[in-house]
């Protein structure tokens, strides 16, 4: 069926529908641009793309060396957004990231206290081996990744629209870090595995890194494009019968849920929470736009089913005594569906 035919809906303006049209046109020039700078990982500029539109942050999971930092600063660059980066260490207070309130003596010899905003006021935030410090500090996050705002003394500050945390995690180097506590992880729409590359694409690296050419990137959109562009998306209805799908999955990770699998009850100890359904179904709106198509159809549930489930699934002993993962558990619950 064409897009022309399926309704978007009665709430949707003749802008929306324009806008709707034009992301795949976008997507394609940011992926472009990027690929000027990055080689591969065209799956992850893909899900990175999602989660931007889905209004969704990110943890980018992968060793040293493989661009996960290079990628984000691209990214900030080709979206004309404001960009900070800041390095997690063991000893950073939440007070580093979101800011404190100073005492300043004004001109007629008085004491007041000055709020002294932190790096966490921006558009795009990266989070650099967040694991790296305690979890004090990770907390320092939470309210800012949910509802857009700081609260200090009291007082609530506002974030910039757009805001995004893309934060980076090193999966085997464990001394010295911190796991990411459940409240922190569900807090994060998508957890994306950086993979090696291929030997023609590490060739490729080491021809472009080892030269002296470094052109900047050209900027393909802006901040107020990209909400307007959000709105839009947030517009596109979810069938009943996806709405229905989408929940029986993320139940049927929970092992306490009639809908759990054997191997759910065996392995996992936790399953996913109601965010999953929500971002299972705000990634299926953008993948939806990206294929033309403006409702969401099960198949782009299914497609961003690991993307948002991997880091809710939390399993027991036995999965790790097994060797089972929780994409096998993700994998084997959409073949039953």
């Amino acid at each position: 069926m064409s897009s022309q035919q399926i309704p978007i809906s009665t709430q949707t303006s003749e802008a929306d529908i324009e806008l709707l049209k034009q992301v795949g046109c976008i997507y394609q020039q940011v992926a472009e641009e990027l690929s000027r700078r990055i080689v591969g990982q065209q799956e992850v500029i893909r899900d990175l793309f999602v989660a931007i539109l889905a209004r969704g942050h990110c943890l980018m999971v992968g060793v040293p060396g493989l661009a996960k930092t290079l990628l984000v600063k691209s990214l900030a660059e080709i979206l004309a957004l404001d960009f900070r980066r800041i390095q997690f260490t063991p000893d950073l207070m939440p007070g580093d990231i979101t800011g404190s309130e100073i005492i300043e003596e004004t001109g007629e010899g008085k004491r007041s206290f000055r709020f002294v905003k932190g790096p966490l006021f921006t558009q795009l935030l990266l989070a650099d081996e967040i694991n790296r410090t305690p979890p004090k500090t990770q907390a320092a996050l939470l309210e800012a990744m949910q509802e857009r705002c700081v609260t200090v003394a009291g007082k609530t500050y506002p974030l910039q629209s757009p805001f995004f945390v893309l934060a980076t995690q090193n999966p085997i180097e464990q001394e010295g870090t911190y796991p990411l506590p459940e409240a922190q992880l569900d807090r994060f729409m998508f957890n994306l595995k950086i993979d090696y590359p291929s030997i023609e694409e590490e060739i490729d690296i080491l021809l472009r890194t080892t030269g002296d050419e470094s052109e900047p990137l050209n900027k393909t959109l802006s901040g107020e494009q990209i909400v307007a562009l959000q709105h839009a998306v947030s517009k596109i209805p979810v069938p009943q019968s996806v709405a229905q799908y989408a929940v029986t999955l993320v139940h049927s990770t929970r092992p306490s849920s009639p809908m759990a699998s054997k191997e759910v009850q065996q392995y996992v100890q936790w399953g996913a929470g109601p965010r999953a359904s929500q971002y299972l179904a705000l990634g299926g709106k953008v993948l939806a736009v990206l294929d033309g198509r403006y409702n969401v159809a099960r198949e782009d549930i299914a497609a961003c089913a690991k993307l948002v489930l991997r880091h809710r699934v939390i399993t027991n002993y036995r999965a790790e005594a097994d060797s089972v993962t929780p994409d096998q558990i993700i994998e084997g619950l959409l073949g039953q569906s």
